[in-house]
Parts: structure tokens; C-alpha cells; sequence
């Protein structure tokens, strides 16, 4: 393999703070033969923070588990010039001649819920086109005008809640095909808000539905125009959706397709995902750019993402539909995933 394989790589180099650790500061980066080596400062009070780093080529993120890297990761006190040196051949075979976007972060990137067993991914905020911005067939009303909207950090569910997880804190069962390790369906939004309520006094946190914000800015791996969750083109939806022309007719177990370029898995397909705002029809033409959080009030509740019964028009990532609250709305392709506060 020539060395010059790598020369190539074009580096965007993003630095974040994380609250609950110190900060990643004057990160620099450098070839050295075969690795490439970043240099940073890890400043703050306390006396060590986990650092860890996330690699994303083509839309898909690895994280600091995935890659070849030595140095100051994991585990690092504070101080200056801390190195990490990534062995890129050792990843990437015949090199990387895409462009290759850099996170080093002081702070967790992913967490498990104890309680459920829930695990949750780190999302950094930032400012995306929402709405539908290809123009195809399967556009609604509802999803013009396409619209700048900016979210902030927080995390979301890697993955639907399942039945199992559903049982730990209701007691029971409610999904017309009972599987553990599939997503919990059958349950209307007020069935989900008492157990996220029952959960937060359990886990003694602060878990909510995301907004349809922040579920759009997830789903096209942290606002990337993407038509679906993980692919822009419909001939590779089966490779990271269950729908109507692949599920047989029912949900499956939450995490088999591919994920989209954050690690979020079956954000389309599998279940339609409540979240927390209002629906209304005309509600981006007025929308707030910062931080939407939908209507004040209405009739019904949004629903994102498509399911095992959608066909691939519904399973778009700015595709909006809606549903009324109570139990008898409630139908066998309805779902969720959690959002956690980045603080």
C-alpha cells in the first residue's frame, strides 16, 4: 500500500464541550507516515475527563471503539498537549480519498439507562433545512416550507423502546405481537407520557419524547439532506428500514438494519415514533428558528418515521403524520424512543 494513499484525507476538525467534563481545546492535526496524529489541550477544573473520539466517512460514524487509536483517549487527566494518534490503514486498508469529519470530545458519547437497559447516543446540536427539501412525488403540505431550524445537544434512544423495556416499568404488555426484543407498539401518547413519568421516578431522571426538531435533525444523521434515515435512494431503503414491501407484516426485532450516520437504528420503519409537539398542518410557516417546540396546543400528536406497514413515501425523514391521544388511537404500529438532557 503506498503511503500517499492517505494523502489525501480533507480533515474537519470539530471540538465540543460537554458539560459534566472538561473541555477539548486547540486541537491540531498532522500526518505522520501511515497515522495521523491530533494534538489537543484538555482544560478545566476537574482532574480528568473521558475523551473519546468519533470518525465519520460516507455518512457513517465510528466510534472510538471501532478505530485503531493510541494515546490520550478514554480516561485522561487534565493538561496540555495530550496526543492521539489514529493507525488509518488499519481501518481503512486503502486509505480514505473522501472528505473525513473529526469529533474529539471531552465527555460520554453514549449511555445505558440502568433501569431498562435503554442506550442513548450523544447528539450535538446544530442548524439543518427542515421539511421536505427534494421535491419529490410523496410531498405533503404539511412539510413546506423547508425551513432553518437549530436544536441543541442532547441525547436519543439508539433505539426504539421495546416491549421488555416497556414491562420493566408498566408491568405489562400491550404490542399485538409479543416479543421482547421487538419495539412496544399499540400504546397512544398517553399511555407514553405515564411511562416516561413512572420512569423518571424510577430513574430519577428527566426523560421526555423528542421534538419533531430534534427527531428530523437525528434521523438525517444531525441535519445531512437525507430522504430517509441512513440513504438518500430508495433502492437502498430495505438495507435500513422494515416496511411494507420487507416486513411480512409485522415489527422486528429493534437493531437489525443498518443505522443512519449517527448510530440511530429503524428510524424509519418498524414503528411510527410519537413526539412531543402538536400537530399543525401550517405550523412551518410560522416555526421559530431556534429550537421549535411545535404548537401550544391542538387536537393531535406527531408522529415520525413510517412503519412496518408505510410505504417508502412515509418513511421519509421530513415526512409528518398525526394521531389523536388517547388509548382507542392507539394502533399496532405506533411506538417511541426517549430523549435524555445533554445536562
Amino acid at each position: 500500500m503506498k503511503r500517499a494513499a492517505i494523502l489525501s484525507i480533507l480533515l474537519y476538525m470539530i471540538f465540543l464541550p460537554f458539560a459534566y467534563a472538561a473541555e477539548v481545546k486547540n486541537v491540531t492535526a498532522k500526518q505522520v507516515g501511515n497515522r495521523m496524529l491530533f494534538e489537543y489541550d484538555l482544560m478545566g477544573d476537574e482532574p480528568e475527563a473521558d475523551v473519546n473520539v468519533t470518525i465519520t466517512v460516507k455518512g457513517r460514524a465510528y466510534a472510538t471503539d471501532k478505530l485503531h487509536l493510541e494515546g490520550d483517549f478514554g480516561k485522561v487527566r487534565t493538561g496540555r498537549v495530550k496526543k492521539i494518534w489514529w493507525n488509518v490503514l488499519q481501518d481503512f486498508p486503502q486509505g480514505v480519498a473522501e472528505d473525513v469529519e473529526w469529533e474529539v470530545v471531552a465527555g460520554a458519547r453514549a449511555f445505558k439507562d440502568p433501569v431498562t437497559g435503554m442506550e442513548f447516543i450523544f447528539v450535538r446540536g446544530g442548524c439543518f433545512e427542515m421539511g421536505d427539501t427534494f421535491g419529490d412525488r410523496f410531498v405533503f403540505e404539511d412539510e413546506l416550507p423547508a425551513h432553518e431550524v437549530c436544536v441543541s445537544d442532547f441525547y436519543l434512544g439508539k433505539y426504539e423502546a421495546t416491549q421488555g423495556q416497556w414491562k420493566k416499568v408498566m408491568g405489562s404488555n400491550p404490542s399485538f405481537k409479543e416479543n421482547d426484543d421487538h419495539p412496544v407498539e399499540s400504546v397512544s401518547w398517553h399511555a407514553v407520557q405515564e411511562f416516561i413519568g413512572r420512569f423518571n421516578q424510577m430513574a430519577r431522571k428527566s426523560y421526555r419524547l423528542p421534538t419533531e426538531a430534534e427527531w428530523e435533525y437525528a434521523a438525517r444523521s444531525g441535519g445531512k439532506k437525507e430522504k430517509f434515515a441512513g440513504t438518500s435512494q430508495e433502492s437502498e431503503l430495505g438495507d435500513y428500514a422494515w416496511y411494507r414491501s420487507n416486513s411480512g407484516g409485522s415489527t422486528h426485532p429493534v437493531g437489525q438494519k443498518k443505522p443512519n450516520g449517527l448510530g440511530f437504528y429503524d428510524m424509519s420503519g418498524n414503528v411510527e415514533e410519537w413526539v412531543a409537539d402538536w400537530y399543525d398542518q401550517g405550523y412551518y410557516r410560522n416555526s421559530p428558528k431556534n429550537k421549535p417546540q411545535g404548537p401550544s396546543s391542538g387536537s393531535y400528536k406527531v408522529l415520525r418515521g413510517g412503519s412496518w406497514y408505510s410505504n417508502p413515501g412515509i418513511l421519509r425523514a421530513a415526512s409528518r403524520n398525526k394521531n389523536g391521544l388517547s388509548e382507542r388511537f392507539a394502533t399496532n404500529y405506533h411506538g417511541f424512543r426517549l430523549v435524555a438532557p445533554s445536562r
